[in-house]
């Protein structure tokens, strides 16, 4: 091909060479743009192919060219597109507090931009000894707040972690839910030199469409003078977390990493009015300079891999409750002496970091292939992710902080587009029968004997909350190289009916894989004629209030 370039560039060198010096004034302007170069040499090769003679021997090879770079356009034209996704992440010290009644406005649920996902973690969330224990059996009143307000909109809580105090939630819309997997959680205490879980770190990590995502909800330790000792902290909580994977076995080898929480970083050196002034006179860049995480980022090199959106809202700590107003409260300390207000201050932060590409001395190690495999990999699905919107939410006052959020946008190729198992109901269902469940694996993956299938309500909150299930071994009654059939036991079928899914859950992978089209579960006939369900409900209400 180049020997070809090279005597067609020949033949046209002269023709060209006029060609250049008519158009030199407007390309001087257009010169940074590739692609408009691209297209004036094109203009040129089509008047020089008029001048070439129909059986010049360069006729065939200015067509094999052509045809080559038109391949490779046809190749590039053939890639998926990339596909948009928005990610919103909620950061909220809570003091201990019950849940608001109402938490539309902290998830803008007016919004005409519905997030994809939602990334919810929370810091001191109540975690007296009686409350954890019941809360880590039943489910906390914050998580069900979210999964109540969130679930008729059809997200469900796909992965959960919760510490002591700290609690990460992963909400996704459900046509998203087959396609998260490898889903891994951990937690790090740094709380009395690592023996307590008030303070350190809970960590979700998943891969969405075949990219790793990896979130990390963080309390550190408090107080102005301990900025060094909150870095030491975050980088523990770095080495300390490991993930039963080969290719991101830490946090930082996920392509994104979201890191957020209450971070519990100062602001230095200016006295309380001047906070104060900036904060009413919203001059907010007067006091970055001094704020502490944006100072250790200037000297901490494991602080400038990460990014953060301009702090253009006030301080979100420290507030009295059910106010806007910063601490006005007399602190009494031992002894009866009067303690300091304390400063305003962003103690509460959402910060993110895209894995940069590996330059290309780390490419030319030899015995890490796979890791040059991966990179090729990422150069096919391409991820970019910019921030929409960061600021804080002032119409909660239940806690001495703000919750703070972050709007974000995914662009991404997905790597794949087809769901592990396809799933369906087989025929009528009701409790009058057993029922049959007929799967298909649509694509490779290592099941497991713990593999089920649960039967869900439409609008269902949680992976856990199914109403029954079926072991995918043990229940199965015909399969053939494409089609298995699992049998469900009428008398675990809901008598009510109603509009359900069937769901696949894969053990190995700890995600849901496959998910039915809704279907009607019709009313037992049965529990119908012994009178046990009512055929016409507002009927039977009328008689009655009659």
């Amino acid at each position: 091909m180049s020997s070809s370039m090279e005597e067609i560039s020949e033949y046209f060198s002269e023709k060209l060479q006029r060609q250049r010096s008519d158009s030199a004034a407007s390309s001087s302007t257009q010169s940074t743009s590739s692609r408009q170069h691209v297209r004036q040499r094109l203009a040129m090769l089509l008047t020089c192919v008029d001048d070439l003679d129909t059986d010049h021997k360069l006729q065939t090879q200015v067509a094999k060219t052509l045809d080559e770079a038109f391949l490779v356009c046809r190749q590039i034209a053939g890639r998926p597109k990339k596909n948009p996704f928005r990610l919103y992440v909620v950061t909220w010290n809570v003091a201990t507090a019950e849940p608001p009644d109402d938490v539309n406005a902290l998830l803008q649920l007016n919004s005409p931009k519905k997030p994809d996902l939602y990334v919810i973690g929370l810091q001191e969330v109540r975690a007296a000894p009686l409350k954890f224990v019941s809360d880590l059996a039943f489910e906390d009143s914050w998580s069900h707040l979210f999964m109540d307000t969130l679930s008729p909109l059809h997200y469900i809580k796909v992965s959960s972690i919760r510490m002591q105090g700290l609690l990460l939630l992963f909400f996704s819309k459900l046509e998203h839910v087959p396609f998260i997997r490898d889903i891994q959680v951990t937690y790090t205490r740094t709380g009395l030199y690592g023996y307590w879980g008030n303070k350190g770190g809970v960590t979700i990590r998943l891969s969405f469409y075949g990219h790793m995502l990896c979130f990390l909800n963080c309390h550190l330790t408090a107080h102005m003078n301990y900025a060094s000792q909150r870095v030491d902290e975050f980088e523990h909580i770095l080495d300390a977390q490991n993930f039963n994977t080969k290719n991101t076995p830490h946090v930082l080898d996920h392509k994104v990493v979201f890191w957020f929480g209450d971070l519990n970083f100062r602001i230095e050196d200016h006295g309380m009015l001047f906070v104060r002034n900036c904060i009413t006179s919203q001059r907010f860049n007067l006091l970055w300079p001094k704020d502490q995480l944006t100072m250790m980022k200037q000297k901490e090199v494991i602080l400038q891999k990460f990014e953060e959106g301009p702090l253009d809202f006030q301080p979100t700590y420290k507030f009295d409750l059910n106010s806007d107003n910063y601490d006005t409260r007399v602190q009494t300390t031992w002894f009866g002496f009067n303690g300091k207000k304390r400063k305003p201050a962003w103690c509460d932060r959402i910060l993110w970091r895209v894995k940069p590409k590996a330059s290309l001395t780390e490419n030319t190690n030899e015995e890490e292939p796979e890791k040059q495999q991966e990179e090729e990999r990422e150069d096919e699905f391409p991820l970019k992710m910019t921030q929409e919107y960061y600021t804080s939410k002032m119409e909660y006052g239940i806690s001495d902080h703000k919750p703070v959020i972050g709007i974000f946008r995914l662009e991404l190729r997905k790597m794949y587009e087809t769901p592990l198992v396809q799933v369906f109901a087989e025929g009528e269902w009701s409790a009058d029968f057993d029922a049959v469940i007929t799967y298909r694996l649509l694509q490779a993956f290592a099941s497991s004997a713990w593999d089920w299938i649960g039967l869900y309500k439409v609008g269902f909150k949680s992976v856990s909350d199914y109403i029954t299930y079926a072991w995918v071994k043990d229940d199965q009654v015909s399969f053939n190289e494409e089609l298995f059939q699992v049998y469900m036991n009428k008398d675990e079928i809901p008598v009510l009916g109603g509009e359900c899914v069937l769901c696949y859950y894969s053990s190995n992978l700890q995600c849901i894989v496959g998910i039915s089209q809704p279907f009607k579960v019709q009313e037992s006939r049965a529990a119908i004629e012994e009178g046990l369900v009512p055929e016409n409900i507002n009927g039977l209400n009328q008689a009655l209030a009659s």
